[in-house]
């Protein structure tokens, strides 16, 4: 089987005002679904969901985008009435439980990285690419073929970031040695596309990337998760779609923290 693994931020991988939390965590959340099943299925459900809100009168997709729909923006301006506000949230919960996928969250913590290294080994966006692709390839288990889809950023940022996967291609990672990479990794470049691409998989990955920062967050430093719908989103994740160990485990696995 051919697996994609749908990936996107949260926070910032700048090293500046660390101390701030705003700051401090910079996170990569990745949704792996298989590639049939994302053309099919997930692509209907998507489409699905967003006919029974939206309207398209010309032509422009309407995309999932979690800030904007926080903000009731553009499209989302429809949720100014609360009514279908809750109704809208409740199908995606709903579609979110439904839907066949793992998920794959890395969160590094760039202050404490810092104070025990103290000098960056990578970058730490590129840092984070490294742990989620072990973890993807981990999740392939040689017997599976896959690749990475990045939203895309700037045009300097993805070509750094192009290179720095090309190295882990052809030279390997930390855990992963290059045969192991190319054993089950398909593409030699990553795949980058824009926000406005209308690709299904990474509108999940936007939906859920935030939620499950908070969530990780939370669960590493024994916080209490905050009473909010992205703590629903979570609790979906923590309860069927983290990727786990043989023997059940989420954190190292599905959830990872860094250093």
């Amino acid at each position: 089987m051919r697996y994609r693994i749908y990936v996107d931020e949260t926070g910032n991988s700048g090293k500046k005002s660390l101390t701030d939390p705003n700051n401090q965590y910079l996170s990569l959340t990745g949704v792996i679904f298989e590639e049939v099943y994302a053309r099919t299925v997930l692509e209907d459900k998507i489409t699905n969901l967003k006919n029974q809100f939206f309207s398209n009168n010309e032509g422009t997709p309407v995309i999932l985008h979690r800030s904007e729909i926080i903000n009731k923006r553009g499209p989302f301006k429809v949720f100014k009435d609360p009514d279908i506000e809750q109704e809208f949230n409740r199908k995606l919960l709903q579609l979110l439980n439904n839907l066949e996928y793992k998920v794959i969250t890395v969160v590094i913590d760039k202050h404490e990285h810092i104070n025990r290294y103290t000098k960056w080994q990578a970058h730490p966006y590129h840092y984070c690419l490294e742990v989620i692709l072990e973890r993807f390839i981990f999740f392939l288990d040689r017997s599976h073929k896959g690749d990475l889809l990045f939203e895309a950023r700037s045009k300097k940022q993805d070509k750094q970031l192009n290179k720095s996967y090309g190295y882990y291609f052809q030279n390997g990672t930390r855990y992963k040695n290059w045969s192991e990479i190319q054993e089950c990794i398909t593409s030699k470049q990553l795949k980058l596309r824009p926000k406005y691409s209308n690709i299904a998989g990474l509108q999940v990955a936007d939906l859920i990337a935030h939620p499950s920062f908070i969530g990780t967050k939370a669960t590493h430093l024994g916080e209490t998760l905050p009473n909010t719908f992205g703590a629903k989103i979570y609790e979906i994740l923590e309860r069927d779609k983290y990727y786990r160990s043989p023997m059940g485990r989420i954190d190292g696995y599905g959830r990872k923290w860094l250093p």
